[in-house]
């Protein structure tokens, strides 16, 4: 009966554990989707993006999740199954979030065919599901026993691993803005000589913000290792990890059609600069 009694009460918190995840998933996807929820620009592009480039967003986002799962589930994560089910519930969330949001909001009442309502909720959905996950990481209580004892948020993490969380703080901050006019004004706007203070300070922020400023999570030099050692293994690979997602995130909204090559490399140093402040931070806070 005692085995019964103890297995029981290990259901009931693995249970207890797992709503308590959700509530702070749900959280997690209101404070950092909230942004985008209530951006006129975010609610226009349900109306005439790329099909097929939203579907292909929508489609990379999963394995993403799979990926961010594994490191902050709603719970600890042991299997990829355990990963794909906490992916799928975060990206329910954030399908459940973003359209109650946008129907309080009003967005979606006037809406002419199903099509509109789909495509606006599948875009906010994304920087949403995405959400989800980090309010784990951000509203959860690291000091929790059972995390202890499992060994999460050790801050240990292999090279891929950070390159791939940096890539996820870049697509997260990118998606902020790269919907925005204001990205293709400050391109046509922006010398060479700007552009290239800009690359310098987007490196020079990222290196700061991971090595020099002694943030809480802040990476430290190992003994005797040289400054310029992690500039060149995490540093500039980090930075053209933000490029890339900038490129990206621009051409998923159609950002970069019928431009010039010199204006698709402006606009993505100029979204790089916020993408790099994601994947450094990206770093810092998973």
């Amino acid at each position: 009966m005692a085995a019964v009694g103890d297995r029981r009460d290990a259901d009931e918190d693995e249970v207890r554990r797992f709503l308590t995840g959700l509530a702070r998933g749900t959280a997690g996807a209101l404070l950092f989707a909230l942004p985008m929820l209530m951006t006129m620009e975010m609610w226009f592009l349900g109306l005439y993006i790329n099909q097929s480039r939203l579907l292909l967003l929508c489609i990379l986002n999963l394995p993403l999740l799979v990926l961010l799962a594994r490191r902050i589930g709603f719970e600890t994560v042991h299997t990829f199954s355990q990963a794909l089910r906490d992916a799928l519930t975060a990206y329910g969330l954030g399908i459940a979030v973003s359209a109650a949001i946008l129907l309080l909001f009003g967005i979606l009442n006037d809406q002419v065919t199903a099509s509109n309502v789909v495509t606006k909720i599948a875009l906010q959905s994304v920087p949403a599901s995405i959400g989800a996950l980090l309010g784990r990481s951000q509203l959860g209580q690291h000091s929790d026993a059972q995390d202890e004892e499992d060994g999460e948020y050790s801050g240990e993490t292999g090279y891929l691993h950070e390159l791939f969380m940096m890539m996820v703080g870049a697509l997260f901050l990118s998606l902020n803005v790269a919907p925005t006019e204001e990205m293709i004004l400050i391109a046509y706007k922006v010398t060479p000589y700007h552009v290239l203070a800009l690359c310098l300070l987007s490196i020079a922020v990222m290196h700061g913000f991971v090595y020099a400023l002694h943030f809480k999570g802040s990476h430290e030099l190992r003994e005797g290792q040289q400054w310029w050692h992690s500039l060149i293994r995490f540093t500039l690979p980090g930075y053209v990890i933000a490029i890339v997602i900038s490129i990206y995130t621009l051409w998923t909204f159609e950002r970069l059609d019928h431009t010039s090559l010199s204006q698709i490399l402006n606009a993505a140093v100029i979204l790089g600069v916020p993408a790099s402040i994601g994947a450094a931070s990206a770093r810092l806070i998973l």
